[in-house]
């Protein structure tokens, strides 16, 4: 006998994965993931039967062929006898190296113009306004070609650096010389700089497609362990003051961890510099820097600079003007003010847009190709693409590069905003 208490069990129906709230969201997912599945195997299938009507099959195996054309700037070994995969290393450490120094000069400048926009001062003020509207409302491409074309044709030539038996004779100096204490020469051609070279050099290790430089890898490990050194004495210090009101004095130790190493370092392996002479119709020794380099960082840093500026003004006017009044108050100065108490917290809100921004600057990058900087897009996206006529190979590789790199980027600085936010008690 059936008590009344007794619920019965509703039994599972079909029209329940649409009428049902429990599992109609669950259905919706899979059809839309079964439709997308579809979707992607006609998009393969189509690619396959287009390269097949055109006589091709999709494979990589043309990264391995020989690549046959030179690369001006390169920091790692290669000639046009390397392979089109080699090229490709060589294009995207250019394009790293890139993005990583834009990153921290624009930073640098966006903060520094952010903070002098909000200056008392209506003259500096303005002048960061002028700064900010004129390069956010031109277009970067048009930056990188007029730093390019004022680097190639307001510099001097090789041969206007040269000193003659009849111009020392007259007590004549030449029509241009070098920078930085004869270190540096600036040319129509590039910039000469001096080239490290070690006595004691640690070597390569061949790995493949891969060779890794020791001496490098030394410098990363110290310079590594010397930062994280430098931050425990500042979170020691930090400790000690929330624990006594009293800070005690850490700028020689920082000074020590911070330099000391790389100095015992540079002195066991012999380190010297290789300053650039001029030789013939050219300097000879050391580094070359293209323009092209120059010119792209200089417009992707000062482009980027500006939005990062307008980042930053608007993260430091969220905070409310009572946290200014209230250290004020307290004694302390503007400039302590800022970077103790308004800096922090605004970074809450600097943070988010500002991964944006370091991915339209790493992105911007490809703009090289139009002053001939051969990055990841010049030399993947360009030569290879057109000497091997591996379109859809060298775009999807390209796409995957680019798509790997941003995640990397929003990663860290997800990483990152999460440890300046507030924590929940």
């Amino acid at each position: 006998m059936a008590l009344a208490a007794d619920v019965p069990k509703d039994t599972f129906r079909l029209s329940m994965l649409i009428y049902d709230t429990r599992y109609r969201a669950i259905t919706i997912q899979v059809f839309v993931l079964i439709l997308f599945g579809l979707f992607i195997a006609w998009l393969l299938n189509n690619t396959a039967q287009n390269l097949a009507a055109r006589g091709k099959e999709f494979n990589f195996g043309f990264l391995w062929q020989r690549a046959g054309y030179d690369i001006g700037q390169q920091l790692i070994p290669y000639t046009n006898d390397s392979t089109h995969f080699r090229a490709l290393l060589v294009g995207l450490i250019n394009t790293l190296v890139v993005a990583i120094l834009g990153c921290i000069l624009a930073t640098i400048i966006g903060v520094f113009v952010g903070i002098l926009r909000l200056s008392n001062n209506w003259l500096v003020s303005r002048i960061m306004t002028v700064y900010v509207e004129m390069f956010r409302n031109i277009p970067l491409l048009l930056w990188i070609l007029l730093s390019y074309v004022i680097l190639s044709e307001t510099t001097p030539q090789p041969r206007d650096f040269r000193v003659t038996d009849e111009m020392t004779a007259a007590g004549e100096a030449p029509a241009a010389s070098m920078i930085l204490f004869d270190t540096v020469a600036v040319t129509n051609r590039g910039t000469n700089v001096p080239s490290p070279l070690f006595v004691r050099g640690l070597g390569t290790v061949d790995l493949g497609p891969f060779s890794l430089n020791l001496t490098l890898l030394a410098y990363v490990l110290v310079v590594g362990g010397s930062i994280w050194a430098w931050r425990r004495i500042k979170a020691d210090a930090t400790a000690k003051q929330q624990a006594t009101g009293l800070r005690p004095t850490t700028w020689w130790k920082s000074l020590a961890v911070l330099f000391l190493p790389v100095i015992l370092l540079s002195t066991a392996l012999g380190l010297h510099w290789e300053i650039p002479e001029l030789k013939g119709f050219n300097f000879a020794g050391g580094i070359l820097v293209a323009h092209s380099f120059t010119a792209l960082l200089i417009a992707l840093s000062l482009y980027t600079a500006a939005f990062i500026a307008e980042i930053v003004r608007a993260g430091i006017l969220a905070i409310s003007r009572g946290q200014t009044e209230a250290s004020y108050a307290l004694g302390l100065r503007p400039g302590r003010t800022m970077n103790l108490v308004i800096l922090p917290q605004a970074l809450r809100v600097i943070i988010p847009p500002l991964i944006s921004q370091y991915l339209n600057l790493t992105k911007n990058t490809s703009l090289g190709i139009a002053v001939s900087y051969l990055d990841l897009r010049g030399t993947l996206g360009g030569i290879t693409l057109n000497q091997t006529g591996r379109e859809l190979e060298c775009m999807l590789l390209m796409m995957l590069i680019y798509l790997t790199i941003s995640l990397l980027i929003s990663s860290v600085m997800n990483f990152y905003n999460k440890s300046v936010q507030l924590k929940a008690r």
